[in-house]
């Protein structure tokens, strides 16, 4: 079997690991949560309110893309939590060994505000919404990957998720 690695990608509230998680299951994938592999820095930089910047991001990418391609070398697929907002952040995470493909969650903005504002237990503030909104650049027609728009509960966006990709 060939090493595929799918990455959910976002902004912040869209479910990217709920769905992330909920899609490995299925098919009986490691899960990856990007946010965990964040430097610290990064971390208490978001914790503050400060939005990263290309810098702060370069290295986690990095890290990132290295965990998958670690899992690549051990023949294994992966399903990875990612934002992935700008097409040059996909593009390192395409370095990884295997083929890397991008499923982008698509929720409206005022859906996403309401989200954020009533989450609890993550580090990163309501109020970098709109700068990550602003950097989300949609997956051009050329990138291995789907769009597929929230429209319901978890099990609803899996099962649109594994149609689409199909």
């Amino acid at each position: 079997m060939d090493v595929e690695h799918l990455v959910v990608m976002g902004v912040s509230g869209t479910g990217k690991s709920t769905v992330g998680q909920a899609v490995a299951e299925r098919l009986g994938r490691p899960f990856l949560e990007g946010d965990a592999l964040h430097p610290e820095v990064n971390v208490a930089k978001m914790s503050a309110g400060t939005p990263l910047d290309d810098d702060d991001r370069r290295p986690w990418l990095r890290a990132v893309r290295d965990t998958m391609s670690v899992h690549a070398g051990e023949g294994r697929s992966t399903v990875v939590a990612c934002s992935a907002l700008r097409r040059q952040y996909r593009d390192v995470l395409r370095e990884a060994q295997g083929r890397v493909r991008f499923l982008l969650l698509d929720v409206p903005p005022e859906d996403l505000r309401e989200r954020v504002v009533h989450r609890s237990g993550h580090w990163m503030p309501p109020s970098l919404l709109e700068s990550q909104l602003a950097t989300l650049e949609p997956l051009g027609a050329d990138e291995d990957g789907v769009t597929v728009p929230v429209t319901g509960g978890p099990d609803v966006v899996v099962k649109d998720a594994l149609t689409a990709l199909a």
